[in-house]
């Protein structure tokens, strides 16, 4: 089955998309019968469209060596489309979206009335709207999938939404902001929290701005996204949300002596998300880039979810897993 796909979003995260679907292609045909075919890729400055399929190892030679795909005018031709208009004029069986559009959700839901599947890494859309999202996609028997939005592509989403549906879930702690868990190793070892982040910056691990990470921001949507799978919606505007910027080298000593770390730690129980830094020990105690959740359950009791809470690779997983997952439920019909 050879599927279309438009793919919104070609900077770090799309392109490494576009690299395992080059990487593996021969992969996705063997395993599952499949073969995609991408006829759009939108970046800030333009729309690259050909129904017949893009070149990505071209269009990926372009953008690393350009910058944009504006430049890529030899061989195609390049749309001043918005996200809404790309959805609309271009045909297609599945829309990705590794932007971080805030208002994307509406180009989703055109999308979804447009009869195609939606993935995405993005995540307001899902903590502001995930009722509207997921009630369009299941009135319209299409997939919706969102499984790189929290923990990268640690299948945390899939697990709670496919695999546990049997079980109440009772509590979820976790912890899901991998910049403030490298922020906060660092003040263990005396450096000041200012210091920190400009450590975390120059790594690359933080944003010019890390406001979305250090003020909770971040963690706070993924802990949205998590009360939405395990008990049912709500939006980021009803949660309670406290960052590490008023955390102290001082407290983060204290809590060493007691054989502790301080981490930003989501606590999500039916109708209540905090995100605020605690005092831990044990598997929320986590160090580098991993993510870990604990998910507490009727049946299974403690559940320890745990991986790399960030990267290229991590995300681009998630993503095309997802990819695959839609693919196959739009082949069954």
């Amino acid at each position: 089955m050879a599927v279309k796909v438009q793919l919104f979003g070609f900077g770090n995260v799309g392109r490494a998309v576009a690299r395992v679907l080059v990487q593996k292609e021969r992969f996705f045909q063997e395993r599952y019968g499949l073969s995609f075919r991408v006829v759009s890729i939108s970046d800030t400055s333009g729309t690259v469209w050909l129904p017949e399929g893009i070149d990505l190892s071209e269009a990926l030679l372009v953008k690393e060596n350009f910058g944009k795909l504006s430049n890529w005018t030899n061989d195609y031709e390049v749309y001043n489309f918005s996200p809404a208009e790309a959805v609309r004029e271009i045909e297609a069986d599945v829309v990705i979206d590794v932007t971080n559009d805030g208002n994307a959700h509406e180009w989703h839901l055109e999308a979804l009335r447009d009869g195609k599947a939606v993935i995405t890494s993005n995540k307001p859309p899902l903590a502001f709207h995930y009722a509207e999202l997921i009630k369009e996609a299941e009135r319209r028997g299409l997939p919706y999938l969102f499984e790189a939005t929290v923990m990268a592509g640690t299948p945390i989403i899939g697990l709670l939404r496919e695999n546990l549906l049997g079980d109440t879930v009772r509590r979820i702690k976790a912890v899901l902001n991998a910049t403030t868990t490298f922020i906060l190793s660092r003040m263990e070892q005396g450096i000041d929290f200012e210091k920190a982040v400009k450590q975390a910056q120059e790594l690359g691990i933080a944003e010019r701005d890390p406001s979305g990470d250090v003020l909770g921001i971040d963690a706070g949507y993924k802990a949205t996204i998590l009360h939405c799978v395990a008990f049912g919606p709500i939006t980021f505007d009803e949660i309670a949300v406290k960052g590490i910027a008023e955390v102290t080298v001082d407290e983060v000593k204290r809590a060493l002596a007691k054989g502790k770390r301080i981490r930003l730690v989501a606590t999500i129980e039916e109708k209540s998300v905090k995100v605020a830094p605690e005092d831990v020990s044990g598997p929320l105690a986590v160090s580098s880039n991993e993510n870990v959740a604990l998910i507490e359950t009727d049946l299974l009791g403690e559940l320890l979810v745990k991986g790399a809470g960030a990267g290229l690779k991590e995300t681009a997983s998630g993503v095309v897993s997802d990819l695959v997952k839609a693919s196959l439920k739009l082949r069954a019909g």
